[in-house]
């Protein structure tokens, strides 16, 4: 994004819908003609225009490109907002930003204190929509490439909060003690009038209490002042009426009592400057509660390397990481953090992939492994050659998903925008309005109970705590997910998981490890395991069939010799027979053993708890000797078990949809305890499958391969494994890092536990407004003679966005699903 001011500029546009070189020609002409464009070049293989000129308008080149008969995407802005308190300036801000024009959406998250933006409006022309609103705006950098800066502008923010606190509190005790002293103990009442006089004391109060609000407490009225005239209140215009009411009441009854009704004359200089300090208490807990709530991306960020040491000129130079090229060699060494993606050139080595994988157990790399940045390595040392770097690597790639989750909004979130909307108006009329009942029918001296009463009122409403219920507990179950494995793709995925009653798996790569391997070798009387697999995998190790070359590789992984193989011959319909070692080895179905005259028999019971397990038995003859019955199956992963006992125990239903023959689909199902099974559906026919399951309920499905992609979007929330293809997890909502199924219902229990954790939230911020507002303006004083003192107001009013952000803490200690499947 560039501002459109007098400097030389430059504009990059997505251009869509072209489709030759005379289109190019088309755009290129049409960009040109725009006043200010001094030059444009469009490119038709990248589908970009880049514009340079002098006072370019944005929005002019997008229309220039849009008359000629093409389209310009959309080019979404993040901004960062500094000066937002309550969920009113949300609103306002959400508001001025739709309406600049290009603006297709805005959404606006004041636990992140972010802006995104979607359309073509231009970013400067954003920024200057939010500063007419009355806040700071600029243009957000990536978390990985400004998290220092970041983290140093809001150190810099709680440690004035932290001065301005305590000067203050220090101003303002003796206030307190002065006047509220005098009131509550007879003792202190006379030692004031016994030395320093009551007008005297009024004085020191006045002089206390005016550094207060103009140092500390200057923050309220240099933006609830300008707020309130451009009749937007927010928080700190509630905050700034209520103080400056009692403030000036009590300056007049100081310096000019005689304008006062008598027996109305009193100062109320402790309520101003102790609502003050309270109030500022809590902003102060407020940032650092906030500052906690983003811990997930600090350490993620944290996960990458500041440099790495390149080879370049045939010099070995160490370069910040953002100097990192693709194709670059960089060198690792023991212990150190992987610094970008690449592939293993040459070496050796064991590396911690659990950020990625969450797997604790290393992970060996040879040449043309792959490594990802961010994963540390342990005891040997490799170069290898950068494939991703900057923001293309995976750890970005997570960064970015866990961002856009953390300042999405719910579903649940538009009830709360709507009221907080006309929230602070709400409260400036209701204080106006107990003001004038107090003094219409109030006893005496119903002035002061009047103003005393409004005030309260203004002090107590907290649309701060309605403004953080959602977002601080998106912010910190997103993060909690990122920590277990589960990156939440869409926001609203966080929400529609909890409604979810089915589980829909696909089996290959999902439930199972996608690959055939041996799962079963049994032997017959006299025959060893060792050299029976050697010359069965000798030689199926002739033939190009999956089944032949998972036993194949079950030899190679026991690490066994085999034998010299000859007169391989293939015997259609049955089996395949060669010499393997100078001995007869024969491999095939029960009825290539019968056509070469062997029983089968000694091998039924085995052979029918194969048939049970879904799984095709073969046979093997040695030298005319039945030797061994064996099945290679696409075997069931470890976690798969405890993930369907785990969403049982959540009261969920579990379906599997497979392309196998519904007898193995059945077997496979009773082996796992799965409720529903639909098989033999083809790779195009998993929509229908999903739809037809749907009518048991809202339905997740979990899938990892390209032809799961338009299952993962037709259901209600899309689960990818990350082990998975690129396509599969760009059609889903939320992606499992790990491999492991357990994830699944981590996902969906951390889902119920964030939004029952957001409706504790919104329930304590409403409910906390309903019933102390009231109390405010005095409904309990005809009945009980109880009055709410300002003061209290101001503390509970900082205590309630404090009590909303430590609930939605507690999120940061989720337990994640047990092996044994209960619930957490």
């Amino acid at each position: 994004m560039v501002p459109p001011g007098g400097d030389a500029a430059r504009i990059v546009l997505d251009v869509e819908g072209m489709t030759c070189a005379s289109c190019v020609g088309r755009v290129e002409r049409a960009l040109r003609a725009v006043p200010g464009v001094k030059a444009a070049s469009v490119n038709l293989a990248t589908e970009r225009a880049e514009i340079a000129g002098t006072d370019l308008d944005r929005a002019a080149l997008v229309k220039a490109v849009e008359d000629v008969g093409y389209d310009v995407a959309s080019a979404p802005v993040d901004l960062v907002i500094e000066g937002m308190t309550c969920a009113s300036c949300v609103a306002r801000v959400e508001r001025a930003l739709k309406a600049v024009p290009g603006v297709t959406e805005a959404s606006v998250n004041l636990a992140t204190e972010r802006a995104h933006v979607t359309g073509q409006a231009d970013a400067t022309a954003l920024i200057r929509a939010i500063e007419t609103a009355g806040y700071d705006a600029r243009q957000a950098v990536p978390a990985s490439a400004g998290s220092d800066e970041a983290s140093a502008r809001k150190l810099a923010e709680e440690a004035a909060l932290k001065r301005d606190l305590w000067i203050a509190a220090a101003l303002s005790l003796p206030v307190f003690v002065l006047e509220m002293g005098s009131h509550l103990f007879m003792a202190v009442h006379m030692a004031v009038m016994n030395t320093i006089g009551m007008q005297a004391s009024w004085y020191l109060q006045f002089a206390l209490t005016s550094a207060v609000l103009l140092g500390p407490g200057r923050r309220f009225y240099a933006k609830g002042f300008p707020a309130l005239a451009r009749f937007a209140p927010d928080m700190n215009s509630l905050v700034a009426v209520g103080t400056s009411a009692a403030y000036g009441y009590s300056l007049v009854a100081t310096f000019a009592p005689g304008l006062l009704p008598a027996g109305t004359v009193n100062v109320y200089y402790e309520a101003a400057a102790v609502i003050v300090t309270l109030i500022l208490l809590g902003r102060y807990l407020e940032s650092r509660a906030k500052g906690r709530t983003s811990e997930a991306i600090k350490r993620l960020v944290g996960l990458q390397a500041k440099t790495a040491r390149v080879i370049r000129d045939g010099a070995l130079r160490e370069v910040p990481i953002a100097e990192v090229r693709p194709g670059d060699l960089v060198d690792i060494r023991p212990g150190e953090r992987v610094p970008v993606d690449g592939a293993v050139t040459e070496g050796q080595s064991w590396i911690d992939e659990s950020m990625i994988s969450g797997e604790p157990v290393p992970v060996e790399k040879t040449s043309g492994s792959a490594v990802t940045g961010g994963t540390v390595n342990q005891t040997g040392a490799f170069t290898f050659r950068a494939t991703a770097v900057g923001e293309a690597t995976m750890l970005a790639q997570i960064i970015r998903m866990v961002e856009a989750a953390q300042g999405g909004k719910l579903p649940i979130q538009a009830l709360v925008d709507r009221v907080t909307m006309w929230f602070v108006p709400a409260v400036m009329a209701l204080a106006a309005l107990t003001f004038a009942v107090w003094l219409i029918f109030g006893p005496d001296p119903a002035l002061t109970f009047g103003l005393v009463n409004a005030v309260a009122v203004l002090i107590i409403a907290c649309p701060c705590a309605m403004g953080l219920a959602t977002p601080t507990s998106i912010m910190v179950g997103t993060g909690r997910g990122a920590e277990l494995g589960v990156l939440f793709r869409k926001g609203e995925a966080l929400q529609a998981l909890q409604d979810v009653r089915v589980v829909a798996f696909d089996k290959t790569g999902t439930l199972t490890m996608g690959k055939p391997r041996l799962t079963d070798l049994h032997l017959a009387v006299g025959f060893a395991r060792a050299p029976v697999l050697a010359a069965v995998a000798a030689v199926e190790a002739k033939s190009e069939h999956p089944i032949a070359r998972a036993i194949a590789a079950a030899a190679e992984e026991e690490g066994l010799t085999l034998p010299e193989v000859s007169g391989f011959a293939s015997v259609t319909g049955y089996g395949v027979l060669a010499l393997a070692g100078g001995q007869r080895v024969e491999i095939g179905a029960d009825r290539y053993m019968a056509q070469l005259g062997l029983d089968v028999a000694p091998f039924a019971g085995v052979a029918a708890q194969l048939a049970d397990e879904g799984k095709s038995p073969l046979y093997a003859a040695i030298n005319g000797k039945l030797a061994a019955i064996l099945a290679v199956a696409d075997p069931i992963k470890d976690s798969t078990p405890q993930a369907i006992r785990a969403l049982h125990a959540l009261g969920l239903k579990v379906a599997m949809i497979t392309g196998d023959n519904a007898r193995t689909a059945q077997a496979i199902a009773r082996q796992l305890g799965i409720d529903e099974v639909v098989a033999e559906v083809l790779p195009d026919g998993k929509v229908a499958a999903v739809e037809r399951l749907r009518a048991l309920g809202p339905l997740a499905y979990v899938g990892d391969g390209i032809n799961d992609a338009p299952a993962l979007a037709a259901a209600d929330v899309g689960l990818a494994v990350g082990t998975g293809t690129d396509i599969a997890i760009e059609a889903a909502d939320v992606v499992l890092m790990t491999g492991r199924l357990t994830a699944v219902p981590d996902a969906i229990a951390l889902s119920k536990a964030t939004m029952r954790n957001i409706r504790q939230n919104l329930f304590w911020a409403f409910a906390y407004n309903a019933a102390l507002i009231p109390v405010a303006a005095g409904v309990l004083w005809p009945g009980f003679g109880i009055l709410l003192s300002p003061v209290f107001a101001a503390g509970a009013m900082a205590l309630s966005s404090v009590f909303v952000l430590g609930n939605a803490l507690r999120l940061r200690r989720y337990p994640p699903v047990v092996s044994e499947g209960a619930k957490p």
